[in-house]
């Protein structure tokens, strides 16, 4: 391979692409997937892989690969994030794990380390489900974990479907869904990323290991109503499926502090046709639940529907809620953890109620998770943070079970 041109940090990486997604408006970035500022990201990405040496490709399902050895030859080591974000989103979220990448590549090649199997970095899109409602949704596709004619069906606020936006960026949707070669080529898969809690923070380590993560799902709650003149109809003859949506609101959060340990969140809620003097025709609202247990979860979310049915009946509106994505509680295989843990000794073993990519292909791959501290313990927001010296610690760890893994030691 070649020398790269200078030797690289991840936060001098992540100041390289800190002006691409700025959101004036949120505050943090957003940096949805197929959109101008994924597109700047993934340019970057391919850059600095390409100076690294690395064999660049994207596959059918837009999974952005760079490969160091031939990954067809099986068992090959993999690493890597998403790029992509939540509106208004931190700046660590996805970017971190690939800095870290491009930088474990550049202490291996320090090292002197002559890899015994094939390396690679994926950047998965869409992890966020920013866009399309489907977290993960890059990885579901590639494992088999979510039906690519549903994938392609999706729709994203604009009402452009999947495969419209795919194909507009030169993707066939033909060939989505499951990449049966991919997986057989992958060995073992191991993703760092920014905690998303004080987990680190109170323990006072830079770098944690994944145990396992909280089962979580995301349902669409459809409210259907009457629209009309907001000056004009008394307020006994409304049927506003507004009122519906706040009282659902807080149905949530009762049903939630129901259940010890569930979390239920409304993040997102879309009124139809949004006028300030008009009664809302229809209003769409986005549940997110998740807990350690997937029969409370799953009971969670049935306390909210039988909820949302009565307060719909009460206001004299209707409602439908639909499962758009549901991934169960994983728990990272004893094997690969406990060897990443005597690697790292002093790196504690930790539970993340946030979903990640690892956890998709955990069921077809071997797969861990490395986290690096947040002092903030705030992610999806602004304010989530990263020092360096965690940022370069977290490399170093990453670098350390690579080379381990590489060389079967």
């Amino acid at each position: 391979m070649p020398e790269p041109l200078k030797t690289d940090t991840v936060t001098g990486l992540l100041a390289e692409i800190a002006d691409v997604g700025r959101d004036r408006q949120r505050g943090g970035y957003s940096r949805p997937v197929f959109s101008a500022a994924e597109r700047d990201l993934t340019g970057w990405f391919t850059a600095h892989a390409e100076r690294r040496g690395l064999d660049v490709h994207t596959d059918p399902n837009g999974i952005l690969w760079a490969s160091m050895g031939d990954m067809s030859a099986g068992d090959c080591v993999v690493t890597g994030s998403h790029l992509d974000s939540v509106p208004g989103g931190g700046s660590f979220d996805g970017p971190l794990g690939i800095c870290s990448a491009l930088v474990a590549v550049d202490r291996l090649r320090e090292r002197g380390i002559a890899p015994g199997r094939p390396l690679a970095i994926a950047v998965f899109p869409e992890e966020e489900g920013s866009r399309f409602g489907v977290a993960c949704l890059g990885s579901r596709l590639l494992t088999g974990a979510i039906d690519p004619d549903r994938a392609r069906s999706l729709r994203d606020e604009d009402g452009d479907t999947l495969a419209e936006v795919a194909a507009a960026s030169g993707l066939d949707p033909r060939f989505f869904g499951q990449d049966d070669g991919t997986l057989a080529a992958m060995g073992t898969f191991l993703e760092l990323h920014v905690e998303q809690g004080r987990g680190l923070v109170d323990l006072a380590r830079p770098v944690g290991i994944a145990r396992s993560i909280l089962g979580h799902g995301r349902w669409r709650i459809a409210i259907g109503g009457q629209g009309n003149h907001a000056g004009s109809t008394l307020m006994a003859d409304r049927r506003d499926p507004m009122v519906t949506a706040a009282r659902i609101v807080v149905a949530v959060r009762e049903a939630a502090l129901t259940y010890p340990d569930a979390r239920a969140t409304v993040g997102r809620l879309t009124p139809i046709p949004g006028g300030t003097n008009v009664i809302a025709s229809s209003v769409d609202l986005w549940l997110d639940v998740r807990h350690p247990q997937d029969e409370i979860a799953a009971a969670v979310v049935e306390r909210i529907a039988t909820e949302a049915g009565r307060m719909a009946t009460e206001e004299g509106c209707t409602v439908q809620v639909t499962e758009e994505s549901l991934s169960g509680t994983v728990h990272f295989p004893a094997g690969l953890r406990d060897r990443l843990a005597r690697i790292m000794p002093e790196s504690p073993l930790l539970d993340t109620g946030a979903g990640h990519d690892a956890g998709v292909m955990s069921a077809r791959v071997e797969s861990a998770m490395l986290f690096v501290r947040n002092p903030t313990g705030v992610s999806h927001s602004p304010e989530e943070h990263v020092e360096a010296d965690d940022a370069e610690a977290g490399s170093i760890a990453l670098a350390d079970a690579l080379q381990a893994l590489l060389t079967r030691g």
